[in-house]
């Protein structure tokens, strides 16, 4: 039995299943997706049908694709240019598939592994314990009835820094932006997402007011695993701080890690 990691499939089905069978990924093993299951690349819809299926050899977190997929789908959106969502809609299974999605959570810690799963990370301020509080609160919410509300004001920067005493929808677009969005930091404490990252080759690149968000002194001790950020190409420069994101939907590569021992597999991929 084994445990594999995943970064952002973006709906490249081909090289998650190539992937998969380099490493001879059986009924016993386990698959961690670092959420953005879909957009941009050519079969969404099949990546959804492929990782439900799985059911509980699956363990998924929300990435800010996948919750834009679920914004479209309770109509507080619009579809992008790029996005490549739309056969979800058209197929007879999509509410099935969506409920399912809508089911996941934005934070998966296994502690005998000492390993916690976000898509864009944790904040340097929070403790795990905080953020799997912080993680069931909207877990809970995408379930209730106030879901809709959610997600009619789920876009936006604003609050770009974390209080305890925030309430309402600012508290729950900062948990959000937190877990799904997050890549560089300021001296202030706060959240920049102006700057994409896409030029990033070191903290040395940018300006000295913005540092990435793990390059900053950390509360959560536990090994670190994430994706979002393809400029990474799957660097951070540390060993418990580990990102999946190597660009498979640029053209890049989709990256799987083994967690017991770390060893990572890739394949090439093209550019949707």
């Amino acid at each position: 039995m084994a445990s594999y990691a995943v970064g952002d499939i973006q709906g490249c089905l081909a090289a998650l299943e190539s992937l998969l069978k380099q490493v001879g990924f059986s009924e016993d093993d386990c698959l961690w997706v670092a959420g953005d299951l879909v957009n941009r690349g050519p079969q969404s819809l099949e990546t959804l049908r492929f990782i439900k299926a799985l059911g509980d050899q699956a363990k998924v977190v929300l990435g800010n694709h996948d919750l834009h997929l679920l914004a479209l789908h309770a109509k507080n959106a619009q579809l992008k240019p790029n996005d490549t969502l739309q056969p979800i809609f058209e197929a007879h299974d999509r509410e099935a598939l969506l409920t399912w999605l809508q089911q996941q959570p934005l934070l998966h810690y296994d502690a005998q592994l000492d390993t916690v799963m976000t898509h864009a990370g944790i904040p340097p301020c929070w403790d795990l314990r905080q953020a799997q509080k912080l993680s069931q609160e909207l877990h809970t919410l995408l379930q209730s009835e106030t879901a809709p509300l959610f997600f009619a004001n789920m876009y936006g920067n604003q609050p770009d820094l974390w209080h305890d005493n925030l309430e309402g929808i600012d508290r729950w677009r900062c948990i959000t932006n937190s877990f799904t969005r997050m890549r560089f930091i300021t001296s202030a404490s706060q959240l920049d997402f102006v700057q994409t990252g896409k030029a990033y080759v070191g903290a040395d690149a940018l300006q000295t007011e913005l540092m990435p968000w793990f390059n900053v002194p950390s509360l959560v001790t536990s090994r670190q695993v994430f994706g979002h950020w393809a400029a990474l190409r799957g660097e951070t420069g540390k060993d418990h701080v580990i990102n999946l994101d190597m660009g498979c939907v640029w053209g890049g590569h989709l990256k799987l890690m083994r967690l017991e021992d770390g060893q990572c597999f890739t394949v090439s991929c093209q550019k949707a």
